[in-house]
């Protein structure tokens, strides 16, 4: 996902995409392991992306909530 679509997002939405995230990144990990995985970079991917929901979250519950100001 884009910065974008996330800080459209609420605060409960962007903590159930963080879950999300987090188990696909835990799935992906155990596939690397095993050698299953073909696609290694999708591991940096969504890496970067809960970089991205964990960033846009401390902006909303901080008052900084660029949303307004990118639209």
């Amino acid at each position: 996902m884009n910065p974008k679509e996330l800080r459209d997002l609420t605060i409960e939405e962007l903590k159930e995409k963080h879950r999300e995230y987090k188990k696909e990144l835990y799935n992906l990990r155990f596939q690397h392991a095993i050698g299953q995985l073909s696609n290694t970079a999708r591991i940096a991917e969504v890496k970067r992306t809960i970089a991205r929901i964990l960033a846009i979250m401390r902006e909303k519950e901080t008052g900084r909530d660029r949303s307004s100001v990118l639209n």
